[in-house]
């Protein structure tokens, strides 16, 4: 396992050397729910690179190689509490290691929820996020992409925003004029922001439909109660002493996927709090290397 660890950390670094300074590409030729623009906020610290105040929502594409090979695409949605995008250890770090492992990634750039900025801020990440599943649909045949094999993945506010379009791909919020699927076909979730009930996370909660709570959107967006049978199989990590996001919003998300026979996999650390991205320091366990062989157990990956 470890020397696992080691190979799989030194070629997703070099990758990410490569590709981490590649520019974000516009996700829409025309912003819906747009108001205006303000200028990002892009700070570096403890060697992770932070984004605020993202206004003009992008991407960037990852493929494995330019071939004809069709392979499995995972959409990647960075947390941040729905303040700011931690780009790179939740981000572009992540789409280097799926190159590793032969699937091709995007990394989306999604707005922060601003009243300033969009006419409805709750919706703009979703959109978003749906955006970049019709991107990766409708551009399959020249990505390189299996359009049967798009996935969503998100990293805590990021977890909650993948696991929205997991369970609300029937209500969508961006144009569809060839009427195309807009259910990931697999979820995986990282120290996910679930509900928004007593044990959610306030912070994500309040920055995408507060400071007044509807109850409405409460309920909208504690995405638990929105599982049914065609839910998207899914993979999840979290560590049990999480104090920024309960371990229940892992639990719960599992147990409903439980009850309506969709196949999950949920994976506790004992220890390593929130935040921790692709190496929890606390455990010699890899999740990545769990998480690939769950690609590979759900033939999401080709063995």
């Amino acid at each position: 396992m470890k020397i696992k660890h080691l190979f799989f950390s030194l070629i997703f670094s070099i990758l990410y050397m490569s590709k981490s300074s590649a520019q974000y590409l516009p996700l829409y030729k025309n912003i819906p729910n747009y108001i205006d623009t303000i200028n990002e906020e892009v700070i570096t610290h403890d060697g992770i690179l932070r984004i605020g105040k993202v206004s003009i929502p992008g991407y960037q594409y990852f493929r494995v190689a330019n071939d004809a090979v069709k392979r499995p695409c995972v959409i990647i949605c960075p947390g941040g509490g729905y303040g700011i995008l931690a780009a790179t250890h939740e981000g572009t770090d992540v789409a280097s290691f799926f190159n590793t492992i032969g699937v091709n990634a995007i990394v989306l750039k999604y707005r922060i929820p601003s009243n300033a900025h969009q006419v409805n801020k709750s919706i703009a990440p979703l959109q978003d996020a749906q955006q970049a599943i019709y991107l990766a649909r409708t551009n399959a045949s020249e990505w390189g992409i299996d359009v049967n094999k798009i996935g969503i993945m998100g990293f805590s506010a990021g977890g909650h925003l993948a696991s929205t379009a997991a369970t609300h791909y029937e209500d969508v919020k961006v144009t569809n004029p060839i009427n195309i699927s807009y259910r990931p076909d697999f979820q995986i979730l990282i120290y996910p922001v679930i509900s928004f009930s007593s044990y959610g996370h306030n912070g994500s909660r309040n920055n995408l439909i507060g400071p007044v709570i509807n109850e409405d959107q409460l309920h909208y967006f504690s995405n638990e109660e929105h599982i049914n049978k065609n839910a998207p199989p899914a993979f999840l990590v979290h560590a049990k002493d999480d104090e920024s996001v309960p371990l229940s919003n892992s639990i719960n998300y599992y147990k409903q996927l439980q009850e309506n026979q969709v196949a999950a996999e949920l994976y506790l650390f004992e220890k390593g709090g929130h935040g921790f991205g692709m190496k929890n320091k606390t455990s010699e366990i890899f999740w990545p290397e769990l998480m690939h062989e769950w690609l590979l157990k759900n033939n999401i990956i080709n063995k």
